[in-house]
């Protein structure tokens, strides 16, 4: 299987970089998988399970938001906070949930209020992805 080289980048450290067969990235308008020899184009990246396939094996990364973009080089991911999945707190992601839901609960501003409503949406489907996933 051909490779192409992807990198993930937190803005704490680049957490992985090298090459790969395939990498499923959580995109705002749907999961997509890219291949070598991918089309070119940029995105940005909802909380979510990104994998990376390299070697037979599949690596699992909890990330929160950022870009992704495509181009004849690889793919990079600038992820706003990516975790391996085995060292994910899901108490942490259990306590964001309760603020945003206190936070929508007393914003007075119907923008803020949708806004912290879509958040949390993308907050509780990650919980959802986390539960299917064995720890």
């Amino acid at each position: 299987m051909a490779t192409f080289n992807f990198d993930l980048v937190s803005p704490e450290k680049l957490l992985f970089s090298g090459q790969v067969d395939q990498v499923d990235v959580p995109g705002s308008e749907g999961d997509f998988g890219v291949f070598a020899g991918h089309a070119p184009f940029v995105t940005t990246v909802r909380p979510g399970i990104l994998t990376i396939y390299r070697e037979g094996a599949g690596l699992k990364i909890v990330v929160d938001g950022g870009f992704a973009e495509v181009n004849p080089e690889g793919l990079t991911v600038l992820a706003d906070m990516a975790v391996a999945l085995e060292d994910f707190d899901r108490e942490v992601l259990t306590g964001q949930i309760k603020d945003i839901e206190e936070d929508a609960a007393d914003a007075k501003d119907p923008w803020q209020r949708d806004k912290l409503a879509h958040k949390l949406d993308q907050l509780k489907a990650l919980q959802t992805a986390l539960g299917s996933q064995s720890h």
